[in-house]
Formats: structure tokens, C-alpha cells, sequence
């Protein structure tokens, strides 16, 4: 019964639903837009790259939803910066730069919303080099583009889960539930320069040991949305089990269950596929580094299709 609860949890949640009725835009424009021979990955990765002689040259972009804007503004502008850093962090890089897009109707949100893209400029460290403000505007609107850099060799795939692969969470367990809602998990507006960056850092050192095939930070689809995006892009299918997931003691502290915590934005955060020979050493250095990790599940052959278990019965959760 319970499991059933879970697999309901996962095909309601809005944020999977929303993703997957964006497959058939991707698709169209995957099929119709101009090729180039200087893209090395492009649609489906956290960071698409472009070719840069023995390096690789990162690009990302997120909106941030209207909602977030006017009830939040400062929330809001720190979390565009957020969302594109951990992108480039995602498969392995290191961020350089970012840009900002953004349109308003009243002075007062526009205050606080450039001083929540201050703070994540600085927190992250990563200057703001360019952008587009419309002051006069109708309606509000935020968009971020990051820039990163990282070796050829070194890129970790968001679509490259390989079959026999463990799947690890990894997560940052010392945060705090946000402001905006209790689905946010808040591990970075709080601390230092330092503490965020370097728990970002064991994904450099993950990427540069070639330890993992794939790699996607957890998003606003939880645990299951993100991982659901990857296994569609792999080419694969997961099955995890429930009771491998852990919350962290803050979160059991204000009585989380496992059916909110997989809908999560769980902020410095990773899911990761590895061969089973890498796993030890890779959840190693997320422990090195200040994050908890650990094997939830594997990768199966059945394309795109999540399953999850509890070590004693199995559900077919959904396709995407």
C-alpha cells in the first residue's frame, strides 16, 4: 500500500507533468533548428557545450516562474543565479560568467530582486557581464544565462547513464526549508562563499577522475523528476529503492515523509550513475566534500520507464 502511495506521489507531481509536456517542443526543435559540427551536447544536458579547442565552453539557461517573482523578489533573484550555477556544476564545469534578463512593474520588487542577483553573484562568484532590463513592463520576468569552461575529457553527460549503472543521491543535509515554499530545501542562502563552493567542488573532482557516466543536480522535479529526465535522455530506465532514500534528520525533525521529500528542490544536490566498481569511491568524496551520498537504485534496460521497490515488491511508476 504504501508503495502504491509513492508511485501516485510521483505521477502526480506537477513539476514531472510539466517536463514531460515539454518533450514534444524539444523534440521539435532538436528535429527543425540549425546543426553545427562546434556543438559537442546540446538539448537534453544541464549545460550544453560548444567545442573550444581542448576545452569546452558551457552555456545554460532557466526562467524563474512568475509566482516566485512577486511574492519573493529577493528569493527570486538569488535563485536565478542558483539554478544556472549548479547546471554548469552538474557535469563537472566550472562557472564563469552569467547574464540576466528581466522585466517589472513596481519599483519596491525591483529593488529587492537586484539585490537577490547581487548576493548570488557574490555568494557564487561569478560576475554578471551582461543582460536586458525592462523597467516599464507588464508583466515580470527573470532569466538567467551562465557561462562555463571545462575539459573535453572531463564533460559528464546528463544522457550517458549506461545499463548495470548505480544510481547515487547525493545531498548537501545541512539546509533548511525555505521561505517560498516548503518543497524548497534551502543549503546555500545561509552560509559562506566557501562552504557552498566547496561542496560544489567534489563534482570537479568526481569529473576529472572519470568516476561517473552521468549526472543531473535535483531540480524543481524532485528526485524522480530529475532522474526521469535523465534515464529519458539515456535512453534507459531506473528502478529505485524507497528505502535507500534518507531525509535528513532536519527535515525528519519537522516530520518530512518520504512523499514530500522526493518532491523536493533540494539545493546542492546531485544524482549521479556510476559502475558499481566506482560507487564506494565516488560517495568517498561527496563525504570528502561536506555532502551525504549513497546507492539508491540501478539502471535498467527498459527505455524510459521509472520503477521503484522496497526491497520486497515493485511498481512500474510511470514512462516519460
Amino acid at each position: 500500500m504504501f508503495l502504491k502511495k509513492i508511485a501516485e506521489s510521483i505521477r502526480n507531481n506537477q513539476n514531472i507533468i510539466e517536463k514531460k509536456e515539454i518533450n514534444p517542443i524539444v523534440q521539435y526543435i532538436d528535429k527543425n533548428s540549425f546543426k553545427s559540427s562546434k556543438v559537442f551536447r546540446d538539448i537534453g544536458e544541464d549545460s550544453a557545450a560548444i567545442n573550444n579547442n581542448e576545452k569546452l565552453t558551457l552555456i545554460t539557461t532557466d526562467r524563474i516562474k512568475t509566482s516566485f517573482i512577486e511574492n519573493f523578489p529577493f528569493g527570486a533573484g538569488f535563485s536565478s543565479i542558483l539554478v544556472s550555477i549548479d547546471d554548469i556544476y552538474a557535469c563537472g564545469g566550472i562557472p564563469l560568467a552569467a547574464t540576466i534578463i528581466l522585466s517589472i512593474k513596481e519599483p519596491g520588487i525591483f529593488t529587492e530582486l537586484l539585490k537577490g542577483i547581487c548576493e548570488g553573484s557574490k555568494k557564487f562568484q561569478v560576475p554578471i557581464i551582461r543582460g536586458h532590463t525592462n523597467v516599464n513592463s507588464e508583466c515580470y520576468e527573470l532569466s538567467s544565462t551562465m557561462i562555463g569552461e571545462i575539459k573535453k575529457e572531463n564533460y559528464i553527460s546528463a544522457g550517458n547513464a549506461q545499463l548495470s549503472d548505480n544510481i547515487i543521491l547525493a545531498v548537501d543535509f545541512d539546509g533548511k526549508v525555505g521561505k517560498a515554499s516548503k518543497f524548497y530545501y534551502d543549503t546555500t542562502t545561509f552560509k559562506s562563499s566557501e562552504d557552498v563552493l566547496k561542496k560544489r567542488k567534489a563534482m570537479n573532482v568526481i569529473a576529472e577522475k572519470h568516476l561517473v557516466n552521468a549526472s543531473k543536480d535535483v531540480s524543481n522535479g524532485g528526485i524522480f523528476g530529475t532522474l526521469l529526465q535523465m534515464i529519458k535522455y539515456s535512453s534507459v530506465g531506473a528502478d529505485v529503492n524507497i528505502n535507500k532514500i534518507i531525509i535528513p534528520p532536519k527535515l525528519i525533525e519537522q516530520n518530512y515523509k518520504i512523499e514530500t521529500y522526493i518532491k523536493m528542490y533540494l539545493t546542492t544536490s546531485y544524482i549521479l550513475t556510476a559502475s558499481k566498481s566506482n560507487c564506494n569511491r565516488v560517495i568517498e568524496i561527496f563525504n570528502e566534500y561536506g555532502l551525504e551520498a549513497q546507492v539508491i537504485g540501478k539502471i535498467i534496460k527498459e527505455k524510459n520507464l521509472l520503477r521503484i521497490n522496497n526491497s520486497k515488491e515493485t511498481i512500474d511508476v510511470i514512462r516519460f
